[in-house]
């Protein structure tokens, strides 16, 4: 009988192991065959990229074609109210250049996920020149609230600029699904721009003023109108503009509507908040000790960046900005400094923003200094 018992024993045990190692061989199939699936898709967009080369001047139509939309240049350029304002490319401008470029793949991988933040690795890879840009962006699962829930749990509290309370809660789902593809479009905005050539986005970003501009003019009430409807699907409402333009709103400026339509970009992009750009505009009046327009800046007032080196910006050269003289430029070593300045991604990135607008030779040594200090601050 004990003679039986163990050779049932023995014969369970060998049924285990076997079981055991058909699962690792089925597991390791699996991998293999999800490895050899990446490989050729890999291969395959490769030899299609080499197949069907983009044509330049194709591309360069196909974009100023684009621009010419007033639908498209209306939310082309985004304008941060940073002191005179801090502008660029927008989000949807970024993705209709590398749709317009072709052969330029990306792709996000998560690296790193825990209960407080989650880091995704956004690559950007332009497949005929096999040139590929990544960035590490940090997801805080944490967001700001003035006003809790019961069922909020707050991790601590802060006075903002204007002396209210804001809470930091944790984020639910969604508010970190929201920033996460926030974060993940800007990163393939810096990136995806590198690879398009600097003289086509600025000769499409000038074709966009001049779309605008010539709409504006011929019917700027229509134009206003239209403005303010956008906003108000953002929940920004008629008197909260009157705020921030220092009058009633009855007619706009051209300067107006061009900074207006770019702050309704950002806040579009999730650039900045509403609550953010009335904030950077008390600040700025509290610097200037004046109650002035945003049409209208006063002196002494100054963007983060020029604060971080302490000096004004550059003089706007002749042809240079947006053809009305009145965009702000940096010098490369302006640039440098805040790069180097920077405390934490976002103030990186929006430093980098401003290599674009350099001449060709002062930007390779900036941009390896992002390099640097992106991975200085993503650890």
């Amino acid at each position: 009988m004990s003679t039986e018992l163990q050779a049932r024993s023995h014969d369970h045990q060998h049924m285990a192991t076997a079981s055991s190692g058909q699962l690792l061989a089925t597991s390791e199939t699996a991998g293999t065959a999800v490895a050899a699936q990446a490989k050729a898709l890999v291969e395959a967009r490769y030899t299609v990229a080499l197949r069907f080369p983009r044509n330049e001047d194709e591309v360069r139509q196909k974009l100023l074609k684009e621009c010419l939309r007033p639908s498209f240049a209306a939310v082309a350029i985004y304008r941060k109210p940073i002191g005179q304002g801090i502008e660029g490319p927008s989000i949807r401008f970024a993705e209709a250049a590398i749709r317009m470029m072709k052969n330029i793949t990306v792709e996000t991988a998560t690296m790193y996920d825990d209960r407080e933040k989650r880091i995704v690795r956004v690559t950007v890879t332009d497949l005929e020149a096999n040139v590929p840009y990544s960035q590490d962006v940090t997801i805080e699962k944490t967001v700001e609230r003035r006003n809790v829930k019961a069922t909020d749990t707050v991790i601590r509290s802060r006075l903002n600029s204007q002396g209210n309370t804001v809470h930091i809660i944790e984020a639910t789902e969604d508010d970190i699904l929201n920033k996460q593809n926030a974060l993940i479009s800007k990163a393939i905005r810096t990136q995806g721009l590198r690879l398009v050539p600097g003289d086509l986005i600025d000769e499409a970003l000038y074709t966009v003023r001049q779309t605008m501009k010539n709409k504006d003019a011929q019917d700027p009430d229509q134009a206003k109108r239209n403005l303010f409807d956008a906003f108000a699907q953002l929940g920004v409402g008629a008197g909260e503009l009157a705020k921030w333009l220092g009058h009633k709103g009855e007619s706009l400026t051209p300067k107006e509507l061009q900074d207006l339509r770019g702050i309704y970009a950002a806040i579009r992009d999730s650039e900045t908040t509403w609550r953010e750009v009335m904030e950077a505009k008390d600040k700025d009046g509290e610097q200037s000790g004046t109650g002035t327009s945003a049409g209208q800046p006063a002196a002494g007032r100054g963007s983060k960046l020029r604060d971080a080196v302490g000096k004004p910006p550059a003089e706007t050269s002749p042809g240079a900005g947006d053809g009305d003289g009145d965009g702000v430029h940096f010098t490369a070593q302006e640039v440098h400094d805040a790069l180097a300045a920077a405390a934490t991604l976002d103030k990186l990135n929006e430093a980098a923003d401003l290599i674009r607008n350099l001449p060709e030779a002062e930007k390779p040594a900036l941009q390896a200094l992002f390099k640097q200090r992106e991975k200085q601050l993503a650890k």
